[in-house]
């Protein structure tokens, strides 16, 4: 049982503008992360050599532990923002986000690690340990998503109401309904969707074939699977005429990606995909607003929601000023980044293996 006493007093405009920014910041890593972890997943599936496999790491090379700092920021300015939604958060789903810093962690090590030995064995281990490890994040992530959209079950202090209570267990197992498992699976699926499409942006030759041959199969899978997810969470959780609207443009968007795709339109397909993740989020995000995700033990209005799980007025008008000057800085260099890595790359553009270099004596 955790307890947390909760206070805020910082004006709804603020409120609400950090609440989207927060949003912006989960859109940010979904798409950007997703395409990475898409390409994590299939290095063991769609590669057929050794360069062929470093093909698909290197189009992810130069950006993927940048692409995870959206999600540090996004839990940074939570945080900051909104700590008593950080706090319910962290301590109510500590195993779920255990399972996602393990998966974190053995990916990370795959990536860095996979080119320190020219040993077949040592890397096809980091090999299936990167794709292992982008499962798992995105399975916990479409399966906490999902949940967000029912609404995690809270309560306050028996006989004190500013004091927030959250009991994880036997919760946790509870987290795994029909729903939940489907937006995991959805989510895996569209990454899959997305990492092939991207995959096929960057690469040339024999693995860009591949990657749009199986772009195709997996997009009319995360076509199925994203009707279900969104026409279900549009009947769970309904928002009105934005949620029935978001949910057309995410199915245009995967419609299209998948049309782009069979017609050799990598760009206009990447960007479809990259559209439909976008018009998923906000609408995911509109289900969480003002309760955060949360909601009352048996159902209604959560006792914790954005408006008394928040920082101070000087808090977050701080922020503000900070937000101001250093968005615009990470959003230059991010979009320089991608513009320097722009091209594609095919196994002529990969050099042989050198002998690994002998151990230094003393």
């Amino acid at each position: 049982m955790f307890a947390l006493e909760i206070a805020g007093n910082a004006p709804l405009a603020l409120q609400a503008l950090w609440f989207i920014l927060i949003a912006v910041l989960w859109i940010g890593y979904l798409v950007l992360e997703g395409f990475d972890y898409g390409v994590g997943m299939l290095i063991p599936f769609l590669a057929r050599s050794e360069k062929e496999k470093r093909v698909m790491v290197n189009t992810i090379g130069p950006v993927w532990d940048g692409n995870e700092v959206w999600l540090l920021t996004a839990g940074g300015a939570t945080f900051a923002a909104f700590p008593a939604w950080y706090a319910t958060l962290f301590s109510g789903l500590y195993l779920p986000l255990f399972l996602v810093l393990v998966g974190l962690i053995i990916r990370g090590v795959a990536f860095e690690y996979r080119s320190k030995h020219p040993d077949a064995k040592w890397r096809n281990a980091f090999d299936w340990m990167a794709s292992i490890g982008s499962f798992v994040v995105t399975l916990v992530f479409g399966v906490g998503f999902a949940n967000f959209i029912i609404g995690l079950p809270v309560a306050t202090a028996p006989g004190n109401a500013s004091l927030f209570v959250v009991t994880p267990f036997p919760y946790f197992w509870n987290l795994f309904s029909w729903f939940g498992l489907l937006g995991g699976v959805c989510l895996v699926a569209l990454f899959l969707f997305h990492g092939s499409l991207y995959l096929a942006l960057k690469t040339k030759g024999e693995i860009h074939e591949r990657a749009q041959a199986f772009a195709s199969k997996v997009g009319l899978v995360s076509i199925g699977l994203g009707a279900i997810f969104l026409v279900s969470s549009n009947l769970i959780h309904p928002v009105g005429l934005p949620g029935w609207v978001l949910l057309v443009l995410a199915a245009a968007g995967l419609a299209s990606a998948w049309w782009f795709n069979s017609k050799g339109r990598d760009g206009i397909a990447f960007v479809s995909t990259t559209a439909a993740i976008l018009f998923v989020a906000v609408g995911i995000f509109l289900t969480m607003w003002p309760g955060l995700g949360f909601s009352a033990v048996g159902g209604g209005e959560s006792p914790l929601n954005a408006y008394n799980a928040s920082s101070t007025q000087m808090t977050l008008t701080l922020m503000t000023v900070a937000a101001c000057v250093f968005v615009p800085i990470v959003l230059a260099y991010t979009a320089w980044t991608y513009t320097v890595f722009r091209r594609r790359l095919g196994i002529e553009n990969i050099p042989d293996d050198e002998p690994a270099a002998p151990a230094l004596a003393g």
